[in-house]
């Protein structure tokens, strides 16, 4: 009886959080179109990017928020409003008329999608610290399944009425609101909320406080840019990746939906069976080189692609770019102390963070210059990115000699 009443407010969270990942992954293959209705333009590029780039600012600035509220007045109130928000955000980009409504519609999205550290927080409190790993892993695993379901769903309701993704997720939060309402307890028992607690720390609501301490882990130095260059690449393809498929290869909502799904299962499938083999293998310096290679020759073919199936062809290739940020971050994490390591976790997910609110603005107004002569030049620009960060992969492991030849 104790096991199933711990396993309801398990339910209810991982379904918060895949509804949180469907709900980024909803919008990909629609928003071409979305936005070409309320604008009355095909030059919508830059607007695109700046949906997706405040999407980011939102949860980059309120995710330290909202940890530091539930910290003060508990777990389940900031999860239901955030439940709320997300349904009413729904409901307002389903019958959005003008751009500035999708704008406010795609803020309040980041902002609820902000919860996810709320989430995290609460999963910790209800977890005793031998279940936490495994719960964790499933945090990321239901995270992942949003992803993929998303974009597949999105494109599949979108072309029946390109309104009609909205309405199913605002449906969907409303009944995740209802149930969490009637079944989630607080986590954070009462007597635990001393009043020094009840007080919000204002520096912990500073989303810029992590890198002005990076200037203390000076081992860091070189491997922040890279996990910058590689969250900036992966930024790509949710902001472009609609566009070109529909500009290269005329594909309507399902065909770029299928596709972003294709993507999202080659990137689970690696990131949950290949890095350790790899690793293993290689070290952690070659497995980072090597996913950047297939990244590189991936976005080669995705650049010079006529036919749509070539796309599906790949993903295979696709699969392994997977293994280089999780070999990166072991390594990342060979660079601190124990009693540092979640400081440094803070610091990579600010990074990821700011990576986001940053790269779809630039990434968006190059596709703009090149849409009409090459639409697939955009992918050459990611290649870039990478070739950048190669030097700054080389520099951070040859430092501290780590992984530097295979490991037996």
């Amino acid at each position: 009886m104790n096991r199933l009443t711990m396993n309801k407010p398990l339910i209810v969270i991982f379904t918060a959080i895949c509804l949180d990942a469907i709900g980024i992954g909803l919008i990909f293959p629609i928003l071409p179109r979305l936005l070409q209705e309320v604008m009355h333009t095909d030059d919508i590029a830059p607007a695109i990017g700046i949906m997706t780039a405040l999407y980011a600012a939102m949860q980059f600035v309120f995710a330290p928020m909202l940890g530091a509220l539930s910290d003060s007045i508990g777990r389940r109130p900031v999860l239901l409003i955030s439940l709320a928000g997300a349904a009413i955000n729904y409901v307002i980009m389903a019958f959005a008329p003008s751009l500035w409504m999708l704008l406010l519609g795609r803020a309040i999205a980041g902002l609820t999608s902000a919860n996810m550290s709320v989430a995290s927080a609460y999963i910790t409190d209800i977890s005793p610290e031998d279940q936490r790993a495994r719960r964790f892993g499933l945090f990321n695993a239901m995270f992942g399944a949003g992803f993929i379901i998303g974009p597949v769903l999105g494109g599949i309701l979108g072309d029946h009425w390109l309104r009609l993704p909205f309405i199913a997720a605002a449906t969907l939060n409303a009944a995740n609101l209802l149930l969490a309402f009637f079944v989630l307890p607080e986590s954070r028992k009462i007597e635990s909320r001393t009043p020094s607690k009840q007080r919000i720390n204002l520096a912990t609501l500073n989303p810029l406080a992590p890198f002005k301490r990076l200037v203390s882990m000076k081992a860091l130095l070189p491997i922040v840019p890279v996990y910058f260059v590689f969250s900036a690449a992966g930024e790509s393809y949710g902001t472009c990746w609609a566009l070109w498929g529909f500009d290269t290869f005329g594909w309507n909502g399902v065909a770029i939906g299928l596709s972003l799904g294709a993507f999202g299962i080659s990137q689970t499938l690696c990131q949950a069976f290949l890095p350790g083999p790899a690793t293993r293998l290689l070290g952690e310096r070659w497995s980072v080189l090597a996913g950047i290679a297939a990244a590189c020759l991936a976005l080669t073919v995705m650049a010079f692609a006529s036919e749509g199936w070539m796309i599906f062809a790949i993903m295979p290739i696709f699969t392994l770019v997977g293994i280089g940020n999780p070999a990166f971050q072991a390594l990342a994490t060979r660079k601190v102390t124990s009693d540092r390591q979640g400081e440094l976790q803070g610091l990579l997910a600010s990074t990821i963070s700011l990576a986001s609110i940053i790269a779809p603005l630039g990434f968006s107004s190059l596709y703009f210059v090149t849409r009409q002569d090459w639409p697939g030049a955009i992918w050459l620009s990611v290649i870039v990115l990478y070739a950048v960060a190669v030097p700054l992969v080389l520099m951070s492991t040859k430092s501290a000699g780590i992984a530097e030849t295979a490991r037996a």
